[in-house]
């Protein structure tokens, strides 16, 4: 900004004339003791930044202003739901199809598919119902995306659907079904278990980058070069407010990076959803708070699609109440909160753009010894992601266990008097299911679920 008039009676303060003007009313206090802090992935915060700061960060793809959509869960066979949804605000529609036997002619039936993008959770593998769906969008300018994630379930349940040839020939055929319809998208990558799980954003970008790769490496290099490889990412957004958008924008920042490599020129698109991490039993409604900050620091981040959680989505049912009030969260933030179309203010924020660098390069420093050990699926196989994610799960309880991680209402300013046995629809808690497994699972858990146990056996 050229200084003109008022502004030129101030000269420019270098950072380090602020730092030495702190020190001096620190009185004799150390600068980095208290007031530096290190949060959870070894990144030093300061307590001001400056546009020195910026002087050494190269330039990424995460500028560019991006609209992004009020997502909806649904569950397959309610197309009732799917349609009172969209006439109340909902704009993209997120299908959870659980077996071999959905209607999605009448799952369909009466949604304007060229202008409702479409994401469907397969809970199961197999081509004769993608077959299915892939006719009735055919023809159509659809948006959709299929979000087949072999190593994600491989991840989350130990065991392939099938097995591992098998999969990845059903795999195969899918993708050369949906190659045909060019907005119809094969590929995704569920980050968001890592981050349930307890892994630091540094291990969710570096995990999710080694992921997407084991997909690009099998599909991008075979004998049809490839101009784009479309890809859809599912990211758990956490309570951590400036790290989570930089976050958002160092994962497509790493991924425009790694597609590059292969000469494609291909975005992702992401969609973000609360943490399950830091939800609570007790005290829920503060849930709607923390899934509030979340959806802002995703959009803020550049999500293309935000799918809110439910306040009571950990102990019940899908219910009409629960579901409206997380739609209206994010209604209200687009319409009367002006965050139709904001995803670009955080450019040039000095601390943004510099954890934003910091995350992407520690992430790609992982990433890199990953693919030198073997990359991804072989590092599942030795256990060693499922170790490191542990560890960093551990050492996130350890600091919510002494306080220092504070869950309001749950380990700070807990309410005695509250009462959540007799309200129990679904087991809020970690299920152990001792079966044989070709991998050990990676397994999501809340923080206050020991403390929440407790205080249930205490009523």
């Amino acid at each position: 900004m050229s200084k003109t008039g008022l502004f030129e009676e101030f000269p420019a303060v270098s950072a380090k004339q602020w730092k030495q003007k702190i020190q001096f009313d620190l009185k004799g206090a150390d600068y980095n003791d208290t007031l530096v802090w290190e949060s959870l992935e070894g990144i030093a915060v300061k307590p001001f930044y400056h546009e020195e700061d910026l002087q050494n960060i190269k330039a990424h793809p995460t500028s560019a202003s991006r609209k992004w959509h009020v997502g909806q869960s649904i569950y397959a066979g309610d197309s009732a739901k799917a349609l009172e949804s969209l006439e109340k605000g909902t704009e993209s529609l997120v299908f959870t199809i659980p077996n071999e036997l959905a209607n999605f002619k009448a799952l369909l039936h009466g949604i304007d598919l060229e202008n409702i993008p479409l994401h469907f959770n397969f809970q199961y593998l197999a081509t004769q119902p993608i077959k299915n769906l892939l006719e009735i969008l055919k023809g159509k300018n659809v948006e959709a995306y299929l979000n087949i994630d072999l190593i994600g379930h491989l991840s989350r349940d130990g065991n392939w659907f099938h097995n591992l040839e098998k999969d990845h020939a059903v795999l195969e055929e899918i993708h050369g079904l949906a190659t045909t319809h060019t907005s119809v998208v094969t590929f995704g990558v569920d980050m968001a278990l890592y981050q349930n799980a307890g892994a630091n954003s540094i291990q969710q970008l570096a995990y999710g980058l080694a992921h997407a790769h084991e997909y690009l490496n099998h599909f991008a290099t075979s004998s049809t070069p490839q101009q784009s490889f479309p890809i859809a990412f599912k990211v758990a957004v956490g309570s951590n407010y400036f790290f989570e958008i930089a976050k958002l924008r160092a994962l497509r920042w790493l991924w425009g990076s790694l597609a590059s490599e292969y000469g494609i020129d291909s975005d992702c698109h992401i969609m973000a959803i609360p943490t399950k991490r830091n939800k609570t039993l007790y005290d829920y409604n503060v849930n709607m708070l923390r899934t509030t900050s979340e959806s802002m620091s995703a959009i803020l981040g550049g999500a293309d699609t935000v799918c809110n959680l439910p306040y009571d989505a950990i102990y019940h049912k899908d219910n009409a109440f629960a579901e409206r009030i997380a739609r209206n969260q994010l209604l209200l933030l687009k319409e009367e909160s002006y965050f139709e179309d904001v995803s670009a203010v955080a450019n040039g924020a000095y601390f943004i753009e510099s954890v934003t660098e910091q995350l992407a390069e520690k992430a790609l420093a992982l990433f890199k010894q990953i693919e030198k050990s073997g990359g991804f699926l072989s590092a599942l196989k030795k256990g060693s992601i499922q170790q490191k994610i542990k560890e960093s799960a551990a050492k996130e309880q350890q600091l919510f266990d002494k306080g220092s991680i504070v869950l309001l209402g749950t380990n700070t300013y807990q309410n005695p008097q509250d009462r959540m046995k007799n309200d129990l629809e679904l087991y809020p808690f970690v299920k152990t299911q001792p079966r044989k497994t070709l991998i050990v699972p990676i397994i999501e858990k809340r923080l206050a679920e020991t403390l929440e146990q407790k205080r249930l056996d205490d009523e």
